[in-house]
């Protein structure tokens, strides 16, 4: 599985100790990298496998990312080239840099999906591309694994709710989502977290926020609002249903109104109506129209002790929104 027929060269290598462990970084043409790595699946017979199998959907929406462009970045893949790699500096006086001739497979630790994506990319486009690589020059098949395990189970994502406000300059609904929970005239600005970490009186992340107005402006004629005026809207109607029902709002524990479940139904509710409350021309919203639709939520029991505490999920917000709809309308 291992061997290769001739040897392949990579140049331009920098060779260093990690942890005591000797290593290379360097890159290398889409071509050689299929090439010359290969992969241990948990099923191998010899015990010592461990890679689940490849998610085709996965390696799709990488080569779909790469499509993208110069602005398409990722990340070295993680090798071990089990021994079977040679260093050798290009000058003695510059000991850690050189080339790399490679007369075995390297194991491919971690980047399944980005070579399986590359694969796809480069096939169905006829290019080629550099693959940035970190390689360990020699593990043995526990310490390969245990390295495995560390990568995808110690470490830990930056969750959706930092992800959206990472992209906040570049998508609307992340930048609307994030003026909410950051503008000292936002409801959300006592109850919300960026980070998506939930503490005691923030239950409300920035993920939550995003996919509520998702469902506040998902007709035709709302999605081509501009985000200042998506922002508008949000805090024009959130605004109102927290002065509405102030203690609703504030009361997490005893009421049911800001609960996720809720508040989706509440944009849910909102999107059906709102085009009834654009103004003649469809560029703007008649605001006391829709405030006054927002007084009439007085006659729901929001309470967690209610008809309420039964609802759950995108389900439930749908039933729920139905009926907000048709008390705001009526």
């Amino acid at each position: 599985m291992s061997n290769l027929p001739v040897n392949n060269v990579i140049e331009n290598v920098l060779q260093y100790k990690m942890r005591g462990k000797v290593a290379y970084q360097s890159h290398l043409p889409a071509a050689i990298a299929l090439n010359i790595t290969f992969v241990k699946p948990y099923d191998d017979p010899n015990g010592k496998g461990y890679q689940r199998p490849v998610d085709p959907k996965r390696c799709h929406d990488f080569a779909v990312y790469l499509s993208k462009g110069e602005d398409a970045l990722f990340t070295p893949v993680l090798l071990n080239a089990c021994g079977n790699w040679e260093f050798t500096c290009y000058d003695k006086m510059r000991p850690n840099y050189g080339r790399l001739v490679c007369k075995g497979k390297a194991s491919l630790m971690d980047g399944q999906h980005r070579l399986g994506g590359i694969r796809k990319y480069v096939q169905e486009t006829n290019s080629d591309i550099a693959i940035p690589f970190l390689a360990f020059h020699a593990l043995d098949d526990d310490e390969e694994i245990k390295l495995f395990d560390t990568i995808n189970t110690k470490a830990k994502g930056i969750g959706p709710s930092l992800s959206k406000y990472l992209r906040r300059d570049t998508d609307d609904l992340s930048w609307v989502a994030t003026e909410l929970l950051t503008r000292k005239e936002s409801p959300f600005i006592l109850i919300g977290s960026i980070i998506g970490k939930r503490v005691k009186g923030r239950h409300i992340t920035l993920q939550n926020l995003y996919r509520t107005l998702h469902f506040l402006f998902k007709e035709d004629q709302l999605v081509v609002l501009s985000k200042e005026e998506k922002l508008n809207i949000a805090l024009m109607y959130f605004t109102a249903v927290k002065e509405t029902l102030p203690t609703e709002w504030l009361d997490y524990s005893g009421h049911r109104l800001t609960h996720i479940v809720c508040m989706d139904a509440l944009s849910i509710a909102a999107g059906n109506i709102l085009s009834k409350h654009l103004s003649s021309n469809k560029k703007s919203i008649d605001y006391s129209s829709l405030i006054k639709s927002v007084k009439k939520l007085k006659q729901i029991d929001w309470s967690t002790t209610g008809s309420l505490r039964f609802i759950k999920g995108l389900t439930g917000s749908r039933a729920l929104s139905q009926e907000i709809t048709e008390i705001m309308i009526s």
